[in-house]
Order: structure tokens, then sequence, then C-alpha cells
């Protein structure tokens, strides 16, 4: 009897200790609320001036957490330049001259410092900023899960072999969110993003001079006069609104876009190609509503992806390096 009121008790303690553990390692909404009570009003300041003086930097935001979580998960890995022991994930074939917004960080990590200083990681401002964005050009808010350390480590690799390509096809994109513990449902519903997004020529050039069948004529003829043929670093850079109808608004039109065959990039279109995703598509088009609490529900579950949580991460200093 004595032997068997031992081995209950051994089993209660370490079922409490794993129970701790695992508590331990999940982000909380109220993470900072003793330690920084300002944090996010703080943050929220800067992202708003930041979107104020350039409606394109939301998504850019938006991306750049997206980014971010896709590569080691949340850890704020993408920040990081190139150093001795660092190949920076900025050189990334899907990040090089394209992601944006790492200033913006920058400025919210110092002024966050300012109010409390070595507290806040660089990994929980660029999810804070992303939702920030978001409501600022009138897509949805919601509840940020907090708590994430820094990573010291980046990943050049992964995010070359990981991150979402232009040419992608849709079960190749279906397959790169499904190995990050996202649906389908899910990728169709963060791609709603580009709503407010711009892709540079080099990325659709090949799609609006292909005169293919699943490319509007005059969508496509539209396109041309901002994106020239002619391959040369200052045409692939020119820029260009992914959708033309609200650019600067965080809507549906993008979805309804895609059913005039009217998506800029190939790895949009396939979104509604006669594949698994199009009735996702098509009840987006009709339903902003469903859409943007959907968008918010995923975003939720994108930063919480293999957080770097307690001793297993740092606090950044600087978001750029370990410091």
């Amino acid at each position: 009897m004595a032997r068997r009121t031992s081995s209950t008790a051994s089993f209660v303690v370490t079922t409490l200790v794993l129970l701790a553990t695992v508590c331990d390692a999940q982000l909380s909404s109220k993470f900072y609320d003793r330690t920084c009570p300002n944090a996010l009003s703080t943050i929220r300041t800067v992202i708003r001036s930041a979107v104020s003086k350039e409606r394109r930097m939301a998504a850019s935001l938006i991306r750049l957490h997206f980014h971010d979580c896709f590569v080691q998960g949340c850890d704020a890995s993408i920040l990081l330049d190139d150093s001795s022991s660092i190949e920076s994930e900025k050189t990334a074939l899907q990040n090089v001259d394209s992601v944006r917004g790492y200033n913006v960080i920058d400025e919210a990590k110092t002024e966050v410092e300012k109010v409390c200083p070595g507290v806040v990681s660089c990994a929980d401002i660029v999810a804070v900023a992303a939702r920030d964005a978001s409501f600022a050009v009138g897509g949805p808010s919601w509840t940020v899960n907090l708590g994430r350390s820094d990573s010291t480590t980046a990943s050049k690799s992964e995010a070359t072999g990981d991150l979402p390509l232009f040419t992608d096809d849709l079960d190749t994109l279906i397959s790169r969110f499904q190995k990050k513990g996202l649906t389908a449902r899910d990728m169709v519903t963060l791609s709603g993003a580009h709503t407010i997004g711009q892709a540079q020529c080099f990325t659709f050039r090949g799609r609006i001079y292909s005169n293919a069948s699943d490319i509007d004529a005059g969508f496509a003829s539209n396109r041309l006069r901002g994106c020239p043929s002619l391959n040369n670093n200052e045409n692939d850079k020119k820029l260009a609104a992914l959708d033309l109808v609200t650019p600067n608004s965080f809507d549906n039109n993008y979805f309804k876009n895609l059913i005039q065959k009217k998506g800029l990039l190939h790895s949009d279109q396939v979104l509604f190609s006669g594949g698994s995703t199009d009735s996702i598509v098509s009840e987006y088009s009709n339903n902003p509503t469903t859409f943007k609490s959907d968008f918010a529900a995923a975003m939720i579950k994108m930063g919480d992806i293999q957080p770097l949580t307690g001793s297993a991460g740092i606090i950044r200093k600087i978001c750029s390096s370990v410091n």
C-alpha cells in the first residue's frame, strides 16, 4: 500500500513538472503586462507613423512577419545581418531586394528599449507590428500572443528552401504551408494580404507576356506598360500593385481579381485555376467578413510556429545582431 502511495505521489509530481514546462513554453497575450505595460502602445505609435508615411509599408510588415515565421519559426532570425558566424536570411532569393520594413522594426525596438530596456524581444515586435499594420489599412486586428525570445542564429538555406516562390504551383504552395503546420485554407487566407502588396516586374514579366489562357488579355496589356520586356536591373525593379482596384485598402478584391484571371503573380492565379482551392477563393470573394476573420485566425496560428521561449533564446538589444 505504501509503495502504491509513493508511486502515485511520484506520478503526480512528474505530471505537475511536465505541465509547468509546457505552460512555460506557451505564449500569452499578457506576457508584458507587468514587465513592460507600455510595450504595445509604444510599438503601435511607431507602426501607425510608418504606415501613414507610406501605405505600402503595411504589406511589407505583414510579409516580414510571414518570412520570419517560415524560417526557424517566429524568432526574428530574418532581422540578423551577416556576421562571422551568421549567413543572413536577408540575402536569400525570396528576401533580397524584396523584404522591407527592417528600419521600422529597428525604430520600434529603439522606442521600446527607452521604456523597458532588455525586456521585449524583436520577435514579438515583428508579430505586433504585423497586426498593427493590418489594422492601420482597414484590415483585421487580433490578439497577439507574446513571450517569444530571439534566436542567435539564422538560416539562409532554410529561407531559400522553405519560403514560397512566385513560380510555385498550387501543390507546391500547399506543401510548403503544410510543412509549417498550416492548411491549404490558411495558405489562401494569408495570400489575401497581397491585396495591399506590390510586386517587382521580374516576378510577373513572364506571366503578362505569355498570352496564356489563365490571364485576362486586357489586364495583361495594361500591365505591360509598367513592366518592359527588356531584362535589366532598372526594369526588373519596377513596382506594380497586386490589386489595381483598391491597392491601399485591406479588402477582398484580391480574390475577385483571381476569379477574373487578374492575378498578377503565377503563384496568385494558381489559387483559382480549377484546383482544390477554387471554392475558398470564391467564398472570400463573396464574403469579406469571413476573409478578415479567417485572416486574423491564420495570423495567430502562423505567429505560433516554433517560437523560442525563455532561455531557449535571448532578448536582443539591437535586432540586427546578436549582442
